[in-house]
């Protein structure tokens, strides 16, 4: 090989050695890198739930997030009603759980640090306001002046909220107590309360253990929303995690679409609920019922949630539920 032969590769390999590290600083900064981030999975996955909650009770009970997580602790909490949960959320002691409309605005409304990832169909025959069947309450305009038991900052004070206003009463009109589910069906059966607002499967337990009579379903006054929330943290560091989780929610749907007798018996398993408060509560959810990111008309639904609360002094300040939604932007699904 000549002199001038061996400088010129010697340069070229010189040259491309130079190269080398601006090139690999371009690739990793193209969308292309960017919208492909290398998926992990934490460590563990806290999930709360609550016996109203049929996909995650399904998803618990055939252990199918523990095969899909492979590398992930799952941890299940049970939960009576959703501000209990988001307060648990808030605490750092879960990652992810189901609630209805009403506790995620007191959770924002007291700052905190949730957000909204996903959500189900309105349901809103899940939801009633009860009396006893011989009450002399027929219409929601007696409601005024009478002592109405519901769990405060549940779905069940926004199905109240409305009942109350589309009887042309004002909230000052009514006397809420303030109950736990288990606690407020004690009272209502005592009659140490006149009426008693309240969800599925509780709804459906009562109805069919003691025969109260109906004064209104959700129906015309509240959707009855479902939402999935999650905590700040959980989310940015494991967006595809989040996605993943939504994911098996909606095969969970389908599953017990397509597997009703067996996921009833399931249900009954895992909740003390007899079956057949099991398939009347489950005959009221929509089918499908998919698991989705929230639309902007779900996030338009739960702002009249929110301004309604605060119109009433229920919650301290007026609250943005667009601010804590989370909308995923080319967010892989985690490998598996």
């Amino acid at each position: 090989m000549s002199i001038s032969l061996f400088r010129r590769r010697s340069l070229q390999k010189i040259r491309l050695a130079m190269a080398l590290p601006l090139l690999a600083a371009l690739l990793s900064a193209s969308p292309l890198s960017q919208a492909q981030p290398t998926a992990r999975e934490p460590e563990q996955i806290r999930i709360g739930f609550q016996k109203s909650a049929v996909n995650l009770v399904v998803l618990k009970q055939r252990s199918t997030l523990e095969q899909r997580f492979k590398n992930s602790k799952i941890v299940w909490l049970e939960f009576p009603a959703g501000p209990q949960l988001l307060e648990a959320l808030s605490a750092g002691s879960l990652d992810f759980g189901l609630t209805g409309d009403g506790p995620p605005v007191f959770a924002q409304a007291a700052n905190k640090d949730l957000l909204y990832v996903g959500a189900e169909p309105p349901k809103p025959e899940s939801s009633a306001l009860l009396v006893q069947p011989a009450s002399n309450i027929k219409t929601l305009a007696d409601l005024k002046g009478k002592r109405i038991a519901l769990q405060k900052g549940s779905s069940a004070q926004f199905l109240l909220v409305r009942a109350v206003r589309k009887a042309g009463l004002a909230w000052t009109d009514i006397q809420p107590v303030y109950l736990a589910p288990a606690d407020a069906r004690a009272a209502f059966e005592r009659g140490s309360v006149d009426a008693w607002a309240i969800w599925d499967p509780y709804y459906g337990a009562a109805e069919l253990s003691f025969k109260p009579r109906v004064l209104s379903t959700g129906s015309g006054l509240s959707n009855n929303n479902s939402f999935y929330l999650a905590a700040r943290g959980f989310v940015e560091n494991y967006p595809g995690t989040i996605l993943n989780l939504l994911d098996e929610l909606t095969k969970a749907d389908r599953y017990v679409q397509q597997n009703r007798k067996e996921v009833a018996q399931l249900i009954a398993d895992v909740s003390g609920l007899n079956l057949a408060t099991v398939h009347l509560f489950l005959s009221r959810r929509p089918n499908p019922s998919p698991t989705t990111v929230l639309s902007p008309a779900l996030v338009a639904d739960q702002q009249r949630v929110a301004d309604s609360f605060k119109e009433l002094g229920l919650i301290p300040r007026t609250v943005k539920v667009a601010d804590i939604v989370w909308y995923p932007k080319n967010a892989p699904l985690a490998q598996q």
